[in-house]
């Protein structure tokens, strides 16, 4: 199999639909029966299950798992590739902000890379409408901490969708330990870790209604995990014990 998109859902009854419709009518054309789609159901209390159910009675090519308990994006995405069955796997977002052509862009540009992530603040890409004022200065802040702690010169870190070669994500996974917003910064540093290249390409992303982020708490989160993330990877990882006994029990 060529190709496998994991798609965390949580709560997402209201834009899944429409996002496995987009994605099953492009990919299943484009790449019949070398590709699937995994939607990872997690800990959702509404009928994102049953809409995901739908669709995989209705086409063999989308599979579902579905887990209790609500792991995070992380946890759902590890979850996922760890099902995958393609030579690539990637993950995107059950919003549809990220439109199946600008995904299957991610399939044709990755090259001899190891991984190729989406991103919406490199020349080309395309974002409508723009962010609201908030969310673009988290994005600015979040991202200039990554670039400063982890030396790394990608971009946007936090666009949903990501495509990694399949050799390269079976030996990471297992390393991979963080499942809420420091995942794809996770991702990205045991990437380069291991010796994979990774590029950035611009991408086509609309902003679609039914967010749920909360700004002010999540840059607060994010903040923490990236602390937590840097500290795991520095002389001072004896902290993060602390830290975990003490901030981390209070988020």
């Amino acid at each position: 199999m060529k190709l496998s998109i994991v798609i965390p859902a949580y709560n997402e009854e209201d834009r899944l639909g429409p996002m496995l419709e987009a994605y099953g009518d492009y990919f299943i054309a484009a790449y019949g029966n070398d590709v699937e789609l995994i939607v990872v159901v997690n800990g959702s209390r509404d009928d994102t299950e049953i809409i995901a159910d739908k669709y995989a009675d209705q086409l063999s090519q989308v599979r579902v798992i579905v887990e209790p308990e609500a792991i995070g994006k992380g946890g759902a995405v590890m979850l996922g590739a760890n099902a995958a069955k393609g030579a690539l796997i990637g993950f995107v977002d059950a919003d549809g902000a990220t439109p199946p052509e600008a995904f299957d862009d991610l399939v044709q540009h990755i090259g001899d890379a190891g991984a190729i992530f989406a991103s919406r603040w490199i020349p080309g890409a395309v974002v409508s409408p723009p962010q609201p004022l908030s969310r673009r200065i988290a994005s600015r802040i979040f991202n200039f901490m990554v670039r400063k702690l982890f030396k790394v010169k990608i971009r946007d870190t936090q666009c949903g969708a990501k495509l990694v070669k399949g050799e390269a994500m079976r030996k990471v996974l297992p390393q991979l330990g963080l499942t809420q917003w420091a995942f794809d910064v996770d991702l990205l540093f045991k990437l380069r870790r291991a010796g994979y290249r990774i590029v950035e390409h611009p991408t086509v992303w609309h902003d679609v209604a039914g967010s749920k982020i909360n700004i002010p708490r999540a840059s607060f989160e994010m903040t923490l995990a990236l602390i937590r993330l840097r500290l795991l990877f520095s002389p001072f990882k004896w902290v993060v014990s602390i830290y975990d006994q003490t901030i981390g029990r209070l988020r």
